[in-house]
């Protein structure tokens, strides 16, 4: 039952997200909302929620571990399995306009993580200090977009394609664009309710810690959507939208998940995200600034390499994040007392 229960919540997740998005972006379009602001804001949350849903709950649960794992986990995916997969059909151009400066921010408030994590638990002052990161990035791109005229040079051309879906279609019902603001609301409610619970039984019948499970099941889960359309666009010749989508995502998972997730509730750090699960997240975010600072391309053998990467760390999770059984914990007592 709890595989059921992860899968249909990771499912509602997905579906809910991506209702609430385009629901979302109905109503700010019949608002005149500028274009800029429903995709720095609007889109980008509406993205990142499944992933919001699953830290609060799981960090309202007393399940911090999975809170964590859930961000890292997708950070380390978005670089490693996001970039690496697309890479394999059409290499990444990595010479585009302001990514540059986006990978300035996704390192900096990499670090600032690593850093405040050794002042756990995340509590409301480490969480003030994640979300105003995240408010500069949002203000340096309003800023740049202002300053060029142009909008479209900063928010990517999917979410701008998503725009002029919603103001091509005027004559769509108001109760339709209810309707998807509510599937969304109550999909990712129910969801993240599903998922976290699953994720808890599933770490439990494995015998791993529930930051295993968040490291790498919901982790991968939350980045499919990421995923799916990473690929699809590599198809299209377009690969290079996987670039700034993956740098954009790791900020917002940071920045608004960690983020306003330690504003709602403490969120206990373990060791093992110290010790080496943080250190990964840096070294993936790392893994694509020679790329990117010499303007260069994402081949299909760095690909490789990407997901060799990423199958290697995956399995080092597994094996880092078994607990010991009920017999060796009694061996262990035995032990300490004699």
């Amino acid at each position: 039952m709890s595989y059921l229960f992860l899968i249909a919540g990771l499912s509602m997740l997905i579906l809910g997200g991506d209702a609430l998005v385009r629901g979302a972006v109905s109503l700010a379009v019949r608002l005149n909302i500028p274009h800029l602001i429903i995709g720095l804001t609007i889109v980008a949350f509406g993205t990142s929620a499944p992933e919001l849903l699953i830290s609060i709950r799981s960090a309202l649960e007393g399940a911090p571990g999975l809170a964590v794992g859930n961000v890292v986990g997708s950070n380390i995916a978005n670089i490693w399995l996001v970039l690496g997969i697309p890479a394999l059909i059409a290499a990444i151009n990595c010479h585009q306009k302001y990514i540059t400066h986006n990978l300035v921010f996704m390192l900096l408030i990499s670090v600032t993580l690593i850093v405040l994590c050794l002042w756990q638990p995340l509590t409301l002052w480490h969480g003030a200090i994640m979300v105003g990161l995240l408010l500069a990035f949002l203000l340096d791109c309003a800023y740049r977009a202002q300053a060029h005229k142009n909008a479209a040079e900063v928010i990517d051309d999917d979410v701008e394609e998503l725009i002029e879906q919603a103001e091509g279609n005027p004559a769509s019902s108001s109760w339709k664009m209810i309707g998807l603001l509510l599937i969304g609301l109550i999909g990712l409610a129910v969801g993240a309710e599903l998922t976290v619970q699953g994720a808890i039984e599933v770490a439990r019948t494995f015998g791993v810690s529930e930051a295993t499970i968040g490291l790498t099941v919901v982790a991968i889960g939350t980045s499919l959507p990421e995923l799916a359309a990473t690929v699809m666009a590599a198809f299209r010749s377009q690969p290079g939208l996987a670039l700034g989508n993956a740098i954009g995502s790791n900020i917002y998972n940071i920045g608004a998940v960690l983020g306003i997730t330690a504003l709602i509730a403490p969120i206990e750090v373990e060791p093992t995200f110290l010790d080496f699960d943080l250190w990964v997240m840096l070294a993936a975010a790392l893994s694509i600034v020679p790329f990117i600072l010499l303007k260069g391309h994402i081949t299909k053998l760095m690909g490789l390499l990407f997901l060799m990467a990423y199958g290697a760390y995956i399995y080092k999770v597994v094996d880092l994040g078994r607990l010991p059984s009920p017999e060796q914990t009694q061996i262990t007592k035995q032990a300490v007392q004699t």
